[in-house]
């Protein structure tokens, strides 16, 4: 059955295009979904004005992932993940964890556009690919260190001493009287 595409389907084809597809496949998913329509010369023509206006709303949605990925190349992300003394993370950090640090500086990716062909399990930098389309992507570097110690950044000056430690709220402290009345 020869069908007109209102929309692009992945694997079928484009806005505007007459492909052939299984009766069935026309019958209960295109159709009924207001995605295809029999190819006569009428909608031929209505749907000629649908394809430039889904061209032009495309060229300003590429503009603005082009400009979204020039912001985004050659950005430094560090994310911080416990390790055994070999590098060996515990867990492992993946496509959520760099959207989620990413979004954390003000930058906000759709995990499924963060490309890792596994997830990262040691730590050191990658080189980590965004990709916005088929043509549109950018590089970032991931740092993966280990979290910093509260103990490791305490100053060595701030020892405890066995002197009282005095209120400054209270312009008196060891004038308490009690109350005899």
């Amino acid at each position: 059955m020869k069908l007109l595409l209102r929309q692009n389907i992945d694997k079928l084809g484009r806005i505007g295009e007459i492909v052939s597809v299984r009766p069935g496949y026309a019958r209960n998913y295109l159709l009924p979904h207001g995605l295809a329509m029999a190819p006569t010369e009428a909608n031929l023509k209505a749907i000629e004005a649908d394809k430039q206006a889904y061209l032009k709303q495309l060229a300003k949605e590429r503009a603005d992932l082009k400009a979204r990925a020039e912001l985004l190349d050659g950005k430094e992300v560090t994310i911080f993940a416990r390790a055994n003394e070999e590098g060996y993370l515990y867990g492992s950090v993946g496509p959520a964890q760099i959207a989620a640090e990413l979004d954390s500086e003000g930058i906000s990716i759709e995990i499924e556009n963060i490309v890792l062909d596994e997830p990262i399990h040691m730590l050191d930098k990658y080189e980590v690919q965004v990709r916005f389309a088929e043509e549109i992507s950018a590089n970032i570097s991931v740092w993966v260190v280990p979290p910093r110690d509260s103990e490791q950044d305490q100053p060595d000056s701030d020892e405890k001493t066995d002197q009282p430690v005095e209120d400054e709220s209270d312009p008196n402290p060891s004038s308490f009287q009690a109350n005899t009345d």
